[in-house]
């Protein structure tokens, strides 16, 4: 029997008890050094990094900065990074939700290797990212990636944030690729308030070989909307919508024989705090296609899924 939900690879056990994300958060920071080191454990980890060896498995980041002059705040960090794509990640407290959207889990979770941070002025920072490629600690080729960062805080209540990647991503599992370009936008609006916002768009190009020796483009793109109102500081309701769109299976492929995948989704999300530790949730969510990229309780191909989970989350 497969407990897992299509598609996902946060929060995606069905029909069972069980630990998506437990990790610890070790820091260090003096005034020209940091690092950091976040093992993880879970189901998460065992379906995102299942191309990992060995011990890389169970590493949501490690790394080392240095500061590089003594008067300014620019640093370089080395190692294995959170992603900048999308605006949301793998760790559900930080969110207005608690499953994520297609967005994340269809971008990088993670990358390696080096961070440059740059301020620009007290509102606008700057990254720059050499990695090995399209969340991978250990790279598929001998090619690099780069990404690119720009963050704008104009307020205490915004924030807008703009990436980019390009990079070659052909491997012994994907021969014909070639160069992917991706960038996402997202805004996040007072994420503690009483009312909360957040919104992703993004699209992406990968190149591949084709037979006649000339590259195609093969997009995919997506966008949401994720809201939450706070009624007091116990309970709290939250929402989504988005749409997902891969035409050419560059980052997925149905669960039914089929080209393309295309899906709508809505649901809400139901938050406790039981206090400043914990939290619960009880999350729905309807999904909607015009193709059969679904199955029913059945097992029988269909263009719907509903999804209900609750969860604890626990930190300290």
């Amino acid at each position: 029997m497969d407990n897992n939900i299509p598609y996902f690879v946060n929060m995606h056990r069905n029909k069972e008890f069980n630990i998506n994300l437990a990790y610890i958060d070790l820091k260090f920071t003096a005034k020209n050094f940091r690092a950091r080191f976040v093992p993880g454990f879970g189901s998460y980890i065992n379906a995102n990094y299942a191309s990992e060896p060995g011990s890389l498995k169970n590493i949501v980041e490690a790394s080392a900065g240095f500061r590089l002059f003594k008067n300014k705040d620019v640093w370089v960090d080395a190692g294995v990074l959170g992603s900048p794509y999308t605006n949301e990640n793998c760790i559900s407290k930080d969110h207005l939700m608690y499953t994520r959207s297609f967005a994340p889990e269809y971008v990088p979770y993670y990358i390696s290797g080096l961070k440059l941070t740059v301020p620009l002025s007290n509102k606008v920072s700057a990254y720059l990212y050499l990695i090995n490629g399209w969340q991978q600690i250990q790279d598929n080729n001998d090619n690099k990636a780069i990404g690119t960062q720009i963050e704008y805080r104009p307020n205490s209540k915004n924030l807008f944030n703009w990436n980019t990647f390009i990079g070659d991503e052909r491997s012994l599992t994907s021969p014909l690729n070639r160069m992917r370009y991706f960038t996402d936008i997202y805004w996040i609006y007072n994420p503690e308030g009483k009312f909360s916002i957040t919104s992703c768009i993004y699209m992406g190009n990968q190149k591949l070989l084709e037979t006649d020796g000339k590259k195609s483009n093969n997009y995919w793109w997506q966008a949401n909307v994720i809201g939450r109102y706070t009624f007091n500081n116990k309970w709290s309701l939250s929402g989504r919508i988005e749409y997902f769109n891969d035409d050419k299976n560059v980052q997925l492929n149905a669960i039914n024989p089929m080209i393309g995948f295309r899906t709508f989704s809505s649901g809400l999300c139901l938050n406790i705090k039981v206090n400043d530790q914990a939290m619960v949730r009880f999350e729905g969510r309807r999904f909607f296609s015009p193709d059969n990229v679904y199955n029913d309780s059945k097992g029988l191909p269909d263009k719907n899924m509903t999804w209900f989970i609750s969860n604890t989350t626990i930190w300290f």
